[in-house]
């Protein structure tokens, strides 16, 4: 949910903000794992002394020392031999205290799948189809500027082949978001003002002709699931995924500033490329500009309990499964492809991970699953402006800091 600078054309690759610019360090390995709550580097490993996920201790620490260090990072990952959790760094520059494994944070646009999955149920109940025009949903809101409702699907939505203008790269907005955020932090927006921003702009491409993020996208779907049902997208998302998976730590604040307990601070450079840049205390914010594309909360526990759920099917009947895992190329001839709320990439070691990142101010996270949910991790880094998610990947499921590929790194910055 980061606001990115516009950009022209298909590739994913000319749509890079200055914040992912910014993550680009290569994590390095040799370092101890930690223990499961309040976890220190010199803590024992919380694997047996394994060294399972030695090198993903690693990854994180490297990534909170040096020049664009971010204070904090918080990790987990489950597979067959159980649960992991690491930390690297602090919670709170002013109290030095360590990072919780309960600690809850912002999650930014993983929340898209949790609107993907509520639209996919709908479906299977018979109540919409992916392939029908946005018109047909929405009448008369996707107009103007070239933009044509009855010309873009649902599906196109989902996956961001529908050519639609991303908002956060409006000028206007991204500067509000960025050096006006202490002014505009408590302001909020609605679902439709999201939507205009977006119809000032002429459509990337012609719906289905490339790939291009879109947070606009989500904020169509959570508009649609709130037309279908006739309640708010979030009661949909807590009645038909939080409550059924019992992920109590994971909220829908609305436009609620406040973080629940226990939590750390989260901090931002608000893109600021400048080594002395001013570090801001971002813990506070009004998520509404993100909505349905980015305003949930959770922990790194609830993150990988609902990837695991996810990719073993449990969430969706079999048809929609597909659908979710079916895929479009971000870029020809790379092995990283985004399906419908979820990106697909294979690692150096040839493993698949099926993943999303999500940044909002001061808060940066990725989860990902492998297919069947059998191998799942979850990150937070408590600042913005540095880290690498996608080393932090290849760490924890190739044994390996080696440098990611262009493909996962471009998908492992999506905001």
């Amino acid at each position: 949910m980061t606001p990115r600078t516009p950009a022209t054309g298909t590739s994913a690759a000319r749509t890079l903000p200055t914040l992912r610019r910014a993550l680009t360090a290569v994590a390095a390995a040799a370092a101890l794992a930690a223990t499961a709550l309040a976890p220190a580097a010199s803590a024992a490993p919380a694997d047996g002394g394994t060294g399972r996920h030695a090198a993903t201790q690693a990854a994180m620490e490297a990534q909170t020392t040096g020049p664009g260090a971010v204070p904090g990072i918080l990790g987990r990952a489950h597979d067959r031999h159980g649960s992991w959790h690491g930390s690297a760094g602090v919670a709170d520059l002013t109290t030095h205290r360590q990072r919780l494994s309960l600690d809850r944070f912002r999650i930014g646009s993983i929340s898209k799948v949790y609107s993907s999955v509520v639209l996919l149920q709908l479906e299977s109940e018979g109540r919409l189809d992916l392939d029908n025009p946005v018109e047909e949903y929405l009448p008369g809101v996707l107009r103007g500027n070239g933009n044509d409702g009855r010309r873009v699907t649902l599906r196109q939505v989902l996956n961001h082949s529908s050519g639609i203008f991303n908002y956060t790269e409006d000028p206007a907005f991204a500067e509000k978001l960025s050096v006006g955020f202490p002014q505009h932090r408590y302001d909020t927006a609605r679902p439709a003002e999201l939507v205009a921003t977006a119809l000032r702009h002429r459509p990337y491409f012609k719906p289905g002709k490339g790939w291009h993020y879109s947070n606009t996208n989500y904020i169509l779907a959570g508009l649609v699931i709130e037309k279908v049902t006739g309640h708010p997208y979030a009661t949909e998302i807590e009645r038909r995924v939080l409550r059924p998976l019992d992920l109590r730590n994971t909220t829908l604040p609305g436009t609620s500033p406040r973080m629940p307990d226990p939590h750390g601070r989260a901090y931002s450079k608000l893109l600021s490329t400048a080594p002395d840049a001013k570090v801001h205390d971002t813990t506070e914010l009004n998520p509404s500009w993100g909505w349905a594309a980015g305003e949930i909360i959770s922990t790194t526990g609830d993150l990988t309990r609902f990837y695991e759920a996810l990719l073993d099917g449990r969430l969706l009947p079999r048809h929609q499964q597909r659908e979710l895992l079916t895929t479009v190329p971000v870029q020809a001839q790379e092995m990283s492809a985004y399906g419908l709320g979820i990106a697909r990439s294979r690692l150096s070691c040839g493993t698949t991970v099926w993943f999303h990142s999500g940044g909002i101010h001061g808060s940066t996270s990725l989860v990902a699953a492998t297919r069947g949910g059998g191998h799942t991790a979850a990150f937070n880094l408590n600042g913005d402006w540095g880290g690498n998610l996608a080393a932090l990947l290849e760490a924890e499921y190739c044994g390996t800091a080696k440098t990611p590929g262009p493909g996962l790194e471009r998908l492992a910055t999506l905001r």
